[in-house]
Parts: structure tokens; sequence; C-alpha cells
């Protein structure tokens, strides 16, 4: 079994392998989630790519979405690297 996104409420993360793959799930998740009334909101969706060099930008209704190098999920810091580095020196600074 392999995971391919995250759950919480009205929040979605989706772990995808390819770029490609990235750009079918963005856009297959759209209509199902607005049929319920769920919506995609652009300047909130991040695309955070793990050790790639690839910057070819992922797109929903024709808009780029926003590259990062860190998101923060249910509470823990996720980086570009894998690791958890930001993380723990984020809850030893608190």
């Amino acid at each position: 079994m392999q995971l391919d996104d995250l759950d919480f409420a009205d929040d979605l993360d989706l772990l995808l392998h390819t770029k490609q793959r990235m750009q079918e799930k963005t856009t297959s998740v759209a209509a199902p989630s607005a049929g319920l009334g769920l919506n995609i909101h652009k300047r909130k969706s991040k695309i955070l790519k793990y050790n790639t060099a690839i910057n070819n930008p992922i797109t929903h209704d024709g808009e780029d979405l926003e590259d990062v190098k860190t998101f923060t999920y249910l509470g823990s810091i996720i980086d570009e690297y894998g690791g958890s580095d930001a993380d723990v020196e984020a809850r030893i600074g608190k």
C-alpha cells in the first residue's frame, strides 16, 4: 500500500513521486471537492518539492501554485530535505 495523500478536516496534502502525477492528482481532486463545497484555494495551496531539481510549476486553473521550502502539517515542520531538523529547532526554540 502506498500513501498518496494526508487528510485532516478540510486540509489535503498530496504526496506524489513525479511532477506529472502531482499535476494529474491536483486536477483530478478539484471537481469532486467542488461537488462537496470544498474549493482549492490557490493562494493557500503550496508545493513542496522533495529532493529534486525540477523547477516546472504545478498549476491549478491556469495559475502556478507557490513553491515552498517547508510547510507545517499538524504542528510538525516538513522540509524539502525530508529531515526533521527544522521541526526540532523550532520546538527547542519555543
